[in-house]
């Protein structure tokens, strides 16, 4: 299905008119909470059946009157399952507001075998990679979230709060594994979250009930959760949450910021960006063109996991940009060449060892790779089928218009001051006029989070928040003056990269320079780039420096080349604790997150880091698994500080 239809289907199917998009969602009349729960525990006791499927017809009484609800279901069925899920959502006059489906089942990678759900999703079903999969139905209102794992390893991994647990395939275990499946499932639930299962195959009854699961006293297979003691506080991560009141503040309007307003949209919140040019994406995400693709790691470490899943959702982004918004730029794939060359048989086993499909990655010959792009190519290559380029401005302008009537843009307002008051967030211009109050702020606003942050941190060294400026300089020529140089029909990259022909002109680059903050484009930049261009393509382009264009920008990176995400820390308070070691430990600046640090991969990473980061603001369920949410946690450079002056201390 062509990319068009991607972009139909993230709005239900039918092509909607541009002011439909995610547009605010109805108001649904709340229900008495003890109303609720009386309702809910009939709904418990209701079915005699064992059948887990039976739930389905059971959810209106759960979810009535629910912002959001979490289901998690451990069988995946072809997507039968979720399609009755959906089903009865789009039914159900007094549904929730949001619906998240997990569901997990190493079947996944069979794919979707449902008529009617596999005719709607057409071609978006993901390559299934050993990571979450999120499909988004309903504008975002209905998401769907595969995990392609055991059971056992999805508990551990999940990084929400559940509502409903649907259990159909239960392996008899001993008593101790039957503790820890019940603990886990008491870590993930609210008070009166509900468990569907058979009664034959369900969790050991005693494990159940002393994880603080109540039985329904007609069947075994019906379950609430009612714990004898709920802790005053939670993790750091779910009490770093913010209200459903005032829009969020989003800092910053390149493509980060725009990000995270389509993702707040698709959660059901509402945003104000805040830019202090006249126009989005003036800085680095105006470049005229940028690239986006995974990385393959033999030791797959959490740099290869979060570019992996980046980048399908990258994917899907750039489709819809593409085929919804009119944007320059193509997802037929990219070729990129790694620095050390192991030979085509040490990478195939890479594939094969860490369970990577052809859909995402693969490797190709020298001859292989060279029928691919249309230019002699030397050694063998990694292939991304969806990877590609696109312009970043454009896809900045995509984001903002699927978010709809969900965001509000305030251009030329500089931010000179954000500070904590009484109402709230209060972000200040230099003369010191309020501009704008919220509950919650996102600093999207790549390195100028620091001068933000700064007055708010004094306790907190350069280690605890270690962005660095890095300048880069790309070069363009026309294509009449590039010479003898063969051009690629798809991007390539590697030590440097080479874009396809646009508009005539041809596109490579780019440099990479610590502490340089000259913005004029120079000629010895070029001439740098030509060098690179010439170790990439195995070419000697007959270009002229002197006559070349080009553009210089800044990037912020960390030192462990991934991004700062998520809700604030509290350093003052972090640094003050005795034991820190984790993130989820740390203390956060109530409604205060960070989507920051994307580096050079800022189209890569743009959309997943935005979906982590509404996430962490809405409290809905975190699109990767908890593990790597550990590498991309805000928090996790005051965790490392805390291990250093413990060391000092020691």
């Amino acid at each position: 299905m062509p990319a068009r239809c991607l972009a139909q289907h993230e709005r239900g199917g039918a092509r909607l008119p541009r002011s439909d998009r995610c547009t605010r969602s109805p108001v649904v009349m709340a229900e008495c909470p003890r109303r609720r729960r009386h309702r809910m525990t009939d709904a418990v006791a209701s079915d005699a059946t064992g059948s887990p499927g039976a739930f389905v017809a059971e959810l209106s009484s759960a979810w009535t009157g629910r912002p959001r609800f979490v289901v998690l279901d451990d069988c995946f069925d072809g997507g039968s399952r979720f399609l009755q899920c959906l089903q009865a959502w789009r039914a159900d006059p007094h549904r929730c507001t949001q619906l998240h489906v997990i569901t997990v089942s190493t079947d996944v990678a069979s794919g979707c075998t449902a008529p009617a759900l596999a005719q709607e999703i057409g071609s978006t079903w993901p390559p299934i990679t050993p990571n979450p999969h999120r499909l988004s139905f309903e504008g975002g209102q209905v998401q769907w979230l595969l995990m392609p794992m055991a059971w056992r390893d999805a508990l551990r991994e999940l990084a929400t709060t559940v509502d409903a647990f649907v259990l159909s395939h239960r392996a008899a275990g001993d008593a101790s594994a039957s503790r820890r499946e019940a603990k886990a499932l008491a870590r993930l639930a609210r008070a009166d979250s509900l468990v569907w299962c058979s009664a034959a195959s369900g969790p050991d009854a005693s494990a159940m009930r002393s994880a603080g699961f109540v039985q329904a006293h007609d069947h075994a297979g019906r379950w609430r959760h009612a714990p004898s003691f709920v802790p005053r506080h939670g993790p750091s991560r779910r009490a770093a949450q913010s209200p459903d009141s005032a829009p969020v503040l989003v800092i910053g309007g390149g493509l980060a910021g725009c990000a995270v307003a389509w993702a707040l949209a698709e959660q059901g919140r509402d945003s104000v960006v805040v830019e202090r040019h006249q126009a989005l994406a003036m800085e680095t995400s105006g470049n005229p063109a940028g690239l986006f693709h995974g990385t393959v790691n033999p030791q797959d470490g959490a740099h290869a996991r979060f570019n992996r899943a980046a980048a399908l959702e990258a994917q899907r982004a750039v489709a819809i940009a593409l085929a919804g918004h009119g944007v320059q730029g193509s997802v037929q794939g990219l070729l990129r060449l790694e620095d050390q060359d192991n030979g085509w048989p040490a990478m195939h086993d890479t594939l094969q060892r860490l369970g990577l499909p052809p859909g995402y990655v693969q490797a190709l010959t020298a001859q292989q790779a060279s029928a691919r792009c249309g230019i002699a190519v030397h050694h063998p290559v990694w292939w991304y089928p969806g990877g590609g380029w696109v312009q970043p401005a454009g896809l900045a302008r995509s984001f903002i218009e699927r978010a709809g009537r969900r965001t509000v843009l305030r251009t030329g307002c500089a931010v000179e001051s954000l500070t904590r008051e009484p109402n709230g967030w209060a972000l200040r211009d230099a003369s010191g006029r309020l501009l704008a109050v919220s509950d919650t702020v996102v600093l999207a606003n790549a390195g100028d989070a620091l001068r933000l942050l700064r007055p708010l941190m004094p306790a907190a060294s350069p280690e605890a928040w270690p962005l660095q400026k890095l300048r880069g300089q790309i070069s363009m020529a026309l294509t009449g003056e590039s010479g003898a140089l063969d051009l690629p029909r798809v991007p390539i990259t590697g030590a440097g990269y080479l874009l396809p022909p646009i508009d005539g002109m041809i596109l490579f680059g780019a440099t990479s320079q610590a502490g340089d903050d000259d913005p004029t484009v120079r000629d010895s930049d070029h001439r740098h780039n030509l060098a690179q261009l010439s170790r990439l393509t195995g070419q000697t382009p007959q270009i002229n420096a002197a006559r070349l264009t080009g553009r210089t920008g800044w990037r912020w990176t960390t030192d462990d080349r991934l991004p700062v995400l998520g809700a604030v820390p509290d350093v003052n308070a972090a640094l003050g604790l005795t034991r820190l070691e984790q993130p989820a430990q740390v203390p956060r600046a109530p409604g205060l997150h960070a989507c920051t640090g994307f580096g050079s991969r800022g189209i890569t990473w743009a959309a997943l880091a935005a979906q982590i980061t509404a996430a962490s603001i809405t409290g809905a369920p975190m699109p990767i698994e908890s593990s790597l949410l550990n590498s991309v946690d805000a928090a996790r450079f005051v965790v490392r500080e805390a291990a250093r002056r413990a060391r000092r201390n020691a």
